[in-house]
């Protein structure tokens, strides 16, 4: 266990949440009820997120990555089904599909300027046993939907949408989660909305949405909920399920933050144009998304440097001045588990490669302020410039 006393103290840390008296009172609230589990708070949050989204069933989980495994199971992937996903994505992404016992299948990025995946390289990996394309939208910046769907649709493949950065992001007018089949979403604490651990499935296919209802809880027909709501005194069991319900506090916390999440976002916005504005003049220095036309949630702002420039000692230089970076993400084929079971190596992907490489994040949360980012900016131009060979 991390000794805390020697915990670094961040000046900026890479993510912060915003949280008041509002939420202290709705988990008190919860508390006082003595009903923790998925109960009546937990359908509140459901409904009001379903709303926000303009429609469909949302269904809460213990987690975006029990979100994304009880998509792939309630569409019935299995042995032999392929998924093609990216690889500049977070492990769970592709875990899920290994959870189900089907094989991940990389696709790389757009390119420096669009960090998401490829329509274009999709299309070229899909075989007679692709059964479904997960898109993951980087950064909150949503991907290339048009043009997804309708390869999803020529090739009868389903479409799920791995939307953990994306809470209130845009396509063509329509909430990411509800463009493709069905949409994942988490709620960590570094997510727009954060309830700490947490996550929601999201479908406009109600035999879906029920199907997955009962899988996070062992594939019960009904919750204990009902039980003590004197709704049944027993239950059957159709099919497989899993523990990945979600409770109340999470829920309380989720009900507060989605109130927050429109006006949070806009924060991002504009925290997003004065990090643009600072950094777009410096060579050394690319933007990714800089010229995105469309409405992003603004999760994370990336930066690229340049190539001869060594990236860690630029993530280094700015820890010296308490300004906390990370890199989104290290490519999962190059990770040791999926070279020694799938024969990936590098070189495969360069584009994904190429971006992991030079990627730094910078700190961006609400909790920020002009002032805050204008230091950081500074900053990263005075460590860059100390590391340009």
């Amino acid at each position: 266990m991390a000794d805390t006393d020697t915990m670094i103290k961040w000046k900026y840390p890479l993510s912060d949440i915003d949280f008041g008296k509002e939420e202290e009172q709705e988990v008190l609230r919860v508390l006082r009820s003595r009903w923790l589990s998925t109960g009546p708070v937990t359908e509140r949050f459901e409904k009001a997120f379903s709303g926000y989204l303009g429609g469909g069933n949302a269904i809460a989980v213990s987690s975006g990555t029990a979100a994304l495994h009880l998509a792939l199971t309630c569409l019935g992937l299995g042995e032999g089904d392929e998924v093609i996903l990216p690889s500049l994505t977070f492990i769970a992404t592709a875990n899920a599909a290994l959870y189900v016992g089907a094989k991940p299948v990389f696709a790389d990025i757009v390119g420096k300027e669009d960090l998401n995946i490829s329509s274009e390289e999709i299309e070229k990996k899909i075989t007679e046993k692709t059964k479904a394309i997960m898109v993951m939208h980087y950064g909150g910046y949503p991907c290339e939907m048009k043009a997804v769907l309708r390869i999803a649709r020529r090739h009868s493949l389903y479409v799920i949408e791995d939307a953990a950065h994306a809470p209130g992001a845009e396509v063509g007018g329509r909430k990411c989660g509800l463009v493709g089949d069905i949409g994942c979403f988490s709620f960590f604490s570094n997510k727009n909305l954060v309830t700490g651990e947490g996550g929601m499935v999201v479908t406009r296919n109600k035999t879906w949405a029920e199907r997955v209802r009962r899988m996070r809880s062992h594939g019960m027909e009904a919750l204990s909920w009902d039980k003590y709501r004197g709704h049944l005194s027993s239950y059957d069991i159709k099919g497989i399920g899993y523990n990945y319900r979600t409770t109340e506090i999470q829920s309380a916390l989720g009900l507060v933050q989605l109130k927050k999440l429109n006006g949070n976002n806009r924060k991002r916005k504009k925290l997003v144009e004065i990090y643009q504005e600072g950094l777009e003049e410096d060579n050394n220095i690319s933007i990714p998304f800089s010229k995105f036309k469309g409405d992003p949630s603004y999760h994370l702002f990336p930066i690229l440097v340049a190539p001869r420039i060594n990236r860690n000692r630029v993530m280094q230089g700015l820890k010296d001045f308490g300004i906390q970076t990370s890199v989104h993400y290290p490519p999962v084929h190059l990770f040791s588990f999926y070279r020694r079971r799938f024969g990936f190596r590098g070189g495969m992907f360069p584009k994904t490669e190429e971006v992991s490489r030079r990627e730094v994040t910078l700190p961006l949360h609400p909790r920020m302020n002009r002032e805050d980012v204008e230091w950081i900016v500074k900053k990263v131009k005075m460590v860059i410039r100390a590391c340009t060979p």
